[in-house]
């Protein structure tokens, strides 16, 4: 089992004075590290419309590279604009995540648009820094990942690597609405993958990697994947369709293996990251993004709410065997 000490919470918008467009939520963290600090991307939310409808901006927190729980600077502005009318990311940009290439940095993200039958619908986006990260432009008002036959809705919680001269993309993709009586219609969602030669046009692989251990109606999301001791390994949510708002049916963080990254061996039990007895992640854990500073690895994290309450941070035992799980 991996072995990880929870550090802390790190950020909750709600726990500082921010702008009116910063007010709930810090989701899908995602870390950029840089000589003296360490960048946080996340996705926050201004408070709600009168009809309860939300809006979500990327932003971002400067933490010091020597003390990952102190925050050394707040992002003061949205580092993204909304999209334009008509266009797939029109409502917000969320989950997303960031990745240097050469000069340049990469924002992949899903973007939101609203429907009538069902709550929104979404595909994946891709934004471009060329000034060391502090904004970002769109590479068009188009999605990079979007719709097809075998994946008719919902594409999102991008989670990007380069392995060798290739580019692969980890992702989610709808499967069914659920319509419960009463209820608005809920996702079904599951991970899948996608390759590239320059994380602009993809391949998709066009099948779902992992098994389902809570039934075909289980939600996967945000999976994130490392390679180490010959194997890769990936970090990943789940949860059930129903009560997932609740301790009950809310999110845990699963684990999985694979030699090749088409073929996965599920251990949710060694994934060594649960829910608190208490406290801003007591009910939830999840969208974890793994990385590695001076040669300890970290895992961000988003607590109660599916975020609400901020993201974390936990350090892995520096003794951990990756090639023994």
């Amino acid at each position: 089992m991996f072995k990880w000490e929870k550090l802390g919470k790190v950020f909750d918008p709600r726990d500082i004075n921010t702008e009116s467009w910063m007010q709930e939520f810090a989701q899908s963290p995602s870390a950029l590290v840089f000589d003296k600090h360490v960048r946080v991307y996340f996705c926050t939310r201004p408070a709600p419309s009168p009809d309860g409808q939300y809006l979500s901006f990327l932003s971002y927190i400067d933490l010091d590279r020597s003390n990952l729980l102190k925050i050394v600077n707040v992002c003061k502005a949205p580092i993204l604009s909304l999209g334009a009318l008509g266009t797939f990311d029109e409502f917000g940009t969320n989950p997303a995540f960031v990745i240097r290439n050469q000069d340049e940095v990469r924002i992949y993200y899903g973007g939101w648009t609203r429907c009538e039958s069902v709550r929104f619908n979404a595909a994946i986006g891709l934004a471009v820094s060329y000034n060391n990260g502090d904004s970002f432009v769109r590479l068009g008002d188009g999605p990079v990942l979007s719709y097809s036959p075998d994946e008719p809705f919902l594409l999102g919680s991008p989670r990007v690597r380069q392995f060798g001269s290739k580019w692969y993309m980890w992702y989610v993709a709808g499967k069914v609405w659920l319509q419960t009586e009463g209820n608005p219609a809920e996702p079904i969602y599951k991970i899948r993958m996608a390759t590239s030669d320059d994380g602009i046009e993809w391949i998709k692989y066009g099948k779902d990697l992992l098994e389902s251990k809570l039934g075909e109606q289980e939600c996967q999301a945000c999976p994130d994947v490392i390679y180490r001791d010959g194997k890769y390994h990936m970090f990943f949510s789940y949860r059930d369709s129903h009560n997932y708002k609740s301790k009950a049916g809310g999110y845990r963080i699963g684990y999985a293996f694979s030699t090749d990254m088409i073929h996965w061996q599920r251990r949710d039990e060694l994934a060594g990251m649960s829910v608190s007895e208490s406290g801003w992640d007591s009910e939830m854990v999840n969208y974890p993004h793994v990385f590695v500073l001076d040669d300890e690895t970290y895992m961000l994290y988003q607590g109660n709410e599916m975020g609400r309450t901020g993201f974390g941070l936990a350090k892995l035992d520096s003794t951990q065997n990756w090639g023994g799980q």
